[in-house]
């Protein structure tokens, strides 16, 4: 089966990692893959485009079957492999309820994160705006405070909706993405305890973006907030 698949991917960046974590749950290793550079432009080939139209990553095949949108992909593999492996979506109605929000807010989560993360790497310095800059703070802060909530109401050592998820499956990239680049424990405890619960599962060990490996923390843009 895996090895019908293909993924084309991108080191560190969430909407890949989602679903080469949902690959390892669901027991699918074996599948075709390739590392590209963002900064080569390479998710702008020939090789990506017969996939994705778009010039983004992820670009999913499996088989005749393309699915690129990040978490549609995830959907896709647990809804195809429901019998193999983790189990991703809860049973009952109230945690699946509780799952898909959290997988809807955290691409909101995403997009705060590159609003401040990407101003920072590919605006000019003398032509960034304090305004814009705040402005983008203040957007991510706010959905950092929400997270910092939503966990207040978890139970120790439990997940988003209970058992382990599509939820932390979407979520977590984010939330490592964020303490990557300089979000400080001490503000953000909650986070940072589900951090520290999620980071060693073994889906997630295994696809931890390779060039992290030898620095965790690289960048403190996230600092501050």
């Amino acid at each position: 089966m895996a090895k019908s698949m293909t993924l084309l991917w991108g080191a560190g960046s969430p909407p890949c990692w989602r679903v080469m974590i949902t690959l390892e749950e669901k027991n699918l290793q074996g599948y075709k893959h390739k590392l590209l550079s963002f900064e080569k432009g390479e998710q702008k080939t020939k090789q990506v485009l017969e996939i994705n139209p778009r010039g983004q990553l992820p670009a999913f095949r499996h088989g005749d079957i393309i699915v690129n949108e990040s978490i549609a992909a995830c959907l896709y593999l647990e809804n195809q492999f429901r019998s193999q492996g983790s189990k991703l979506v809860p049973d009952g109605p109230a945690e699946r309820a509780v799952m898909y929000q959290r997988m809807m807010e955290a691409l909101a989560l995403t997009d705060a994160l590159n609003s401040v993360v990407y101003y920072d790497w590919l605006v000019p310095e003398e032509e960034r705006h304090d305004s814009a800059v705040r402005r983008n703070k203040d957007n991510l802060t706010t959905e950092l405070q929400l997270w910092e909530s939503y966990l207040q109401n978890v139970a120790a050592g439990s997940y988003l909706a209970g058992a382990f998820s599509l939820a932390d499956v979407v979520a977590f990239p984010n939330v490592a993405y964020a303490f990557r680049f300089g979000l400080s424990v001490e503000q953000y405890p909650k986070l940072a305890k589900y951090y520290r619960l999620l980071k060693d599962r073994a889906s997630i060990k295994s696809s931890w973006p390779p060039h992290w490996l030898p620095s965790p923390r690289g960048y403190d843009v996230l600092k501050d907030l």
